[in-house]
């Protein structure tokens, strides 16, 4: 039986663990159409994640600090993506540790939260400035628990270093297996970073090889001796 596990509201706040993609321009053509990405052969939506940004900017919009939250959380689509492809790695890797989450340790994790928090409108503001609306608040609070159960089950210790390293590097092979493939205007996604990157088109890469290549060669090369006086 896995240790039960407590959500802090430290963690949920934690850019790291709550998907806070780095914020890098989106460019490339559209190779999935309709698809935003496409995980273990499954599709995210275009619509689907479009709902998601829609949902935090509502909110955002209707708080009394809406124009601070906005300019805070820059690109909502990306940032949003990431979210939703780093829950199905989470819960990939859940599934290999044969781990889970019930409905009354959401509970219990949510209601700590919110009482660390100082009331629920609080903690939903202070989640809202990380771009997670009220009605995500719960699947990220899921999130969390599997990070923590995924840990304990490993022995590792989320709060160590070496302990989040391992905890990495368990993510990093359940993306791997998942074959993840994001639509270029996205960014690309880097296994080993678990996260969305700047894409780099085929023709882009190959000329840096070449440069790099001929920048090799010209480093190698030695000046022509001068003739014998």
């Amino acid at each position: 039986m896995h240790r039960r596990t407590r959500t802090r509201t430290s963690l949920l706040l934690s850019a790291g663990l709550l998907a806070a993609a780095p914020l890098l321009t989106a460019c490339g053509g559209e190779a999935h159409p309709g698809a935003a990405a496409l995980v273990d052969g499954d599709r995210i939506e275009v619509s689907s994640l479009q709902g998601q940004v829609r949902d935090v900017r509502n909110a955002q919009a209707k708080s009394p600090q809406g124009d601070q939250a906005i300019s805070g959380t820059g690109q909502m689509g990306r940032a949003k993506l990431h979210s939703m492809i780093f829950g199905r790695v989470v819960e990939r890797a859940a599934a290999d540790a044969g781990v889970t989450a019930s409905r009354k340790e959401i509970q219990q994790a949510r209601d700590a939260a919110v009482g660390q928090a100082q009331g629920a409108d609080k903690l939903e503001a202070m989640l809202l400035q990380r771009g997670i609306a009220p009605d995500q608040i719960e699947q990220a609070v899921r999130q969390e628990i599997l990070l923590n159960k995924i840990a304990v089950a490993n022995g590792a210790n989320l709060a160590d270093p070496a302990g989040q390293q391992k905890v990495t590097q368990i993510l990093a092979e359940a993306s791997k297996s998942l074959k993840i493939d994001v639509n270029p205007r996205y960014g690309d996604w880097d296994d080993a970073k678990i996260g969305l990157v700047e894409h780099r088109a085929p023709w882009i890469n190959q000329k840096t090889k070449d440069s790099e290549a001929q920048a090799a060669q010209d480093a190698g090369a030695q000046p022509a001796p001068e003739p014998a006086p």
